[in-house]
């Protein structure tokens, strides 16, 4: 350990490293009553004091609409904090387990006691939710930590750094702001534990960093969340949903439909009901829209376009949208169909909004089709049809799922969010957080006499009989 500090001594993130280490035990046996003190100190903060300020952040960073801003980032921490406050007390207490008969004479209990000192690196598409979002969990389970979120969303950064400053103190929690480089730097340090946002290429620098150390890591990552629909499925309740789910932040979400699977018989009725419902939420001009999100920089601007200068290429069909604004960020709800398999679109996720449409002729095919990528992050399935829907559920693997519905299944505290292999490692949300950033460390405490003291050296024959017994009866 000494050398890995001497070689870090010129890390300019080391003293502040050093400063949180100092004090991780301290933080770390902070009463119930005083967690939820830090926590009460950051809902305020969220819901009241910095509210309005949150909003035109993310209305200057991503012209992300109030309601939006409402919903998926103030509802979304504000939800995670009161959730972790009705359940914290039990998450604290000592767990009781059975102790085996061989183990006579003692009891056995687990704690969850803090990792230590802890790094977040948070992504720009949802840049309050998705860096105080896991910093509930941290703070809930005892930990030290520092933030770095997104260079991207400036905004955002700068009045997150303002609001960490202004109700904990550094040694607790602080938050650091710079370009990638930043992010290396961090990455260096010998932290307990790494929660990353991002992509799947970058989730592999991350844990790559952290083996060096052998820091456990969380990786909220992406990839292609394929939406299925069967014929049996309601069509345009189908596409009421799909719209609503793709489009949530111009498409900049890791659980967004990234394309879409059905029977070739029902495509031309999905596409019109689609096209119904994006001049229902959007108007016939989205461009002048409150409703509509930009896209949060040149660079991924320019990657949106293209992807569909490459499926144009390849002859793909744009039934909707397809309309460019490189001034404003601004790419239209855009559905494409007749996709080549060499498409761009279909190998990389989007994370924008454009939707490509894929058929299928059995469902046998379409499971084949998913199955043919990596494990995405969500998979939804539209469906009437309980054999079917339990089909592919049985032989698809993926992060999450919801039936006849998207992403909604985010929202939902009590359930463990988080993808598989591609997709990420690790979950995240109510006890799944506070799990992530505990060890859960066994006890076991004798009590009276044991009666394995029977079976200590030196063995003889007697000794080797009770082993035996042992092994059968206990």
């Amino acid at each position: 350990m000494s050398n890995n500090n001497f070689d870090l001594r010129d890390n300019p993130y080391y003293n502040l490293f050093l400063k949180q280490q100092s004090k991780q035990l301290e933080v770390g046996i902070i009463p119930y009553k005083e967690r939820l003190k830090q926590l009460n100190r950051l809902k305020t903060a969220i819901e009241v004091t910095y509210r309005e300020r949150i909003i035109e952040a993310l209305q200057k960073d991503l012209h992300k609409p109030k309601v939006e801003s409402e919903l998926t980032e103030i509802y979304q921490i504000i939800g995670e904090i009161k959730h972790a406050k009705s359940n914290l007390r039990n998450w604290m207490r000592k767990q009781s387990v059975t102790t085996p008969l061989s183990m006579l004479g003692s009891s056995s209990y687990y704690i969850y006691e803090p990792k230590g000192v802890c790094l977040i690196i948070s992504p720009w598409n949802f840049p309050f939710n998705l860096t105080f979002g896991p910093l509930v969990s941290a703070i809930a389970a005892g930990n030290s930590v520092i933030i770095k979120p997104s260079e991207m969303t400036k905004n955002s950064s700068k009045l997150m750094s303002e609001i960490v400053a202004n109700i904990f103190s550094e040694d607790e929690v602080a938050l650091v702001e710079g370009e990638v480089e930043t992010s290396t730097q961090l990455l260096q340090l010998p932290f307990n534990h790494i929660f990353f946002t991002g992509s799947p290429n970058v989730g592999k620098i991350v844990m790559s960093a952290a083996a060096k150390h052998l820091a456990s890591v969380t990786l909220e990552l992406g990839g292609k969340s394929p939406t299925l629909i069967d014929s049996s499925a309601n069509i345009d309740k189908a596409a009421k949903k799909i719209i609503w789910g793709k489009f949530i932040n111009a498409g900049q979400v890791c659980v967004s439909p990234d394309y879409v699977l059905i029977e070739e018989s029902l495509k031309a009725n999905f596409i019109e009901s689609c096209k119904k419902w994006l001049n229902h939420y959007y108007g016939e001009n989205p461009e002048n829209s409150d409703s509509f999100a930009r896209i949060v920089s040149t660079k991924h601007f320019e990657r949106l376009k293209d992807h569909l200068e490459n499926a144009e290429k390849l002859d793909a069909k744009i039934e909707v949208g397809g309309a460019l604004e490189a001034e404003t960020k601004y790419v239209s709800p855009t559905i494409v169909s007749n996709l080549n398999q060499a498409s761009s679109l279909l190998h990389e996720e989007i994370f924008g909004p454009i939707l490509p449409i894929v058929t299928y002729k059995t469902l046998e095919d379409a499971i084949k089709y998913i199955n043919s990528k990596e494990r995405p992050l969500a998979l939804y399935i539209y469906s009437n049809n309980q054999v079917k829907t339990k089909q592919i559920i049985k032989n698809t693997r993926a992060g999450g799922t919801c039936i006849n519905n998207n992403v909604i299944h985010y929202a939902n505290h009590n359930l463990p969010f988080g993808g598989i292999n591609n997709s990420g490692i690790g979950k995240s949300h109510g006890v799944y957080g506070f799990e992530a950033f505990s060890n859960r460390r066994a006890i076991v405490k004798q009590h009276t006499f044991g009666i394995t003291e029977l079976l200590f050296p030196p063995y003889s024959n007697l000794k080797e009989k009770l082993a035996k017994l042992t092994i059968k009866w206990f």
